[in-house]
């Protein structure tokens, strides 16, 4: 390899991408190619990046396989930064085996944690938990360390271990003063904000206040019975009741816990459930039968008691009722939630993350972009929806995420 290669990977290495285009831009051999796509990856021109880097492993010989492997992980990583999430894994997984075959541990290591951070955007915390735990970051790059963390401290924010997302912060700030990039510094700092802004809105005997992650945290393993409006779940001495797929009951519960103590008159939980402002004896009648089921769901954690006017919560145990609501609300606001980190999505890419179908997807960016609340950029295929993070506040409640404390 030559010294002006050699040289430009340095500077990629260390984060400076025009020091590396000066080396090499005028240059069109595999090596240059690659380390062109990476530089301009650096930049941001994700489009670019993949075009230069699928060329350098088309120019790259057949005995050159370690190369192609390594142009397949970078364009792996400009996938996932591009948040193309159906980018092909089992292709990945070809590279990284060819790179562990060929002793190259730092770049297959790459590949495992594109892996692992992809499963995380997924809201798939399980199996990358499992993945993570395979890896032993202490033998890798200061860099490699940093990503180690942050993907460590991304699944406790996620599962609400905010103590140990603290902690994987602190040891991923360590790693990327060591590794002097400054792309990797921003992301950190950026991790680290998301963890110490408000979360949630706490409601409580009518007051509402605004919470963050180590306060939803306390609240999530508190003796309160809490209404989860966040994962659409009531929780209560560590039961967790799944509303969920239960639209109609979890708004008579979230109705119900806001009131509390007090109660609820029927005409306004019709309202809130049925979204009937009209009411008749039809109306009524269906509410019998949804507090009928919702008082068997909630039979052992709290009873719903008819009054007079309406109805009211009476928790069994738990002195105390509490609402806990997402910063953002309404039917868009889980597609926020992911266009809230600042990067273009594709509404394909969208529906794979939040496990819906891309039609669906695609009417709530259209509800979104005439709101003005997000905005779009190319065209057919191409198109990339994107917004600017939602000010003051950290979505992460909103993301997939399978229950917590359950």
């Amino acid at each position: 390899m030559d010294s002006m290669i050699t040289a430009a990977g340095r500077a990629l290495a260390a984060g400076d991408p025009l020091g590396a285009l000066k080396r090499v831009a005028l240059r069109d051999d595999p090596p240059a190619l690659a380390l062109r796509g990476i530089a301009m990856a650096q930049l941001g021109d994700l489009v670019r990046a993949k075009v230069l880097l699928r060329r350098a492993a088309r120019a790259f010989g057949p005995r050159e396989a370690v190369a192609r492997a390594r142009c397949v992980v970078a364009e792996a990583e400009v996938a996932l930064a591009s948040r193309d999430l159906g980018w092909p894994a089992k292709v990945l997984d070809a590279a990284r085996a060819t790179l562990e075959e060929h002793g190259d541990g730092a770049n297959a290591a790459q590949a495992r944690y594109l892996e692992v951070r992809r499963l995380l955007l997924m809201g798939r915390l399980d199996e990358a938990e499992r993945r993570l735990a395979r890896l032993d970051p202490a033998p890798f790059p200061p860099v490699l360390k940093a990503i180690h963390e942050l993907v460590v401290a991304g699944i406790a924010m996620r599962r609400l271990r905010t103590k140990a997302a603290r902690a994987a912060l602190t040891r991923a700030e360590q790693a990327a003063r060591q590794a002097r990039i400054p792309a990797l510094m921003a992301e950190v700092e950026s991790a680290v904000l998301a963890l110490n802004a408000p979360a949630a809105r706490l409601i409580a005997s009518g007051e509402e206040r605004v919470l963050r992650l180590e306060e939803v945290e306390a609240v999530m393993t508190s003796a309160a019975f809490v209404v989860d409006a966040c994962r659409h779940v009531v929780r209560a001495a560590g039961t967790v009741v799944s509303l969920a797929t239960r639209p109609v009951l979890f708004a008579l519960a979230r109705a119900l816990g806001e009131a509390w103590p007090g109660d609820v008159a029927r005409d306004t939980l019709i309202a809130r459930a049925f979204g009937s402002k009209l009411t008749d004896e039809s109306h009524r009648a269906r509410l019998r039968v949804e507090v009928g089921r919702l008082r068997r769901l909630l039979r052992t954690l709290a009873g719903v008691n008819a009054t007079k006017r309406g109805f009211a919560l009476t928790p069994r145990r738990a002195r105390h009722v509490v609402v806990l609501a997402p910063p953002v609300e309404g039917e868009d606001a889980a597609v926020l939630a992911f266009l809230a980190d600042g990067e273009s999505w594709s509404s394909s890419a969208l529906a794979l993350a939040l496990g819906a179908s891309q039609r669906t997807v695609q009417r709530a960016l259209d509800s979104l972009a005439a709101a003005g609340k997000v905005q779009w950029v190319g065209r057919a295929r191409a198109r990339r929806w994107m917004t600017s993070p939602v000010p003051g506040f950290t979505t992460t409640l909103l993301l997939p995420a399978p229950a917590l404390f359950d």
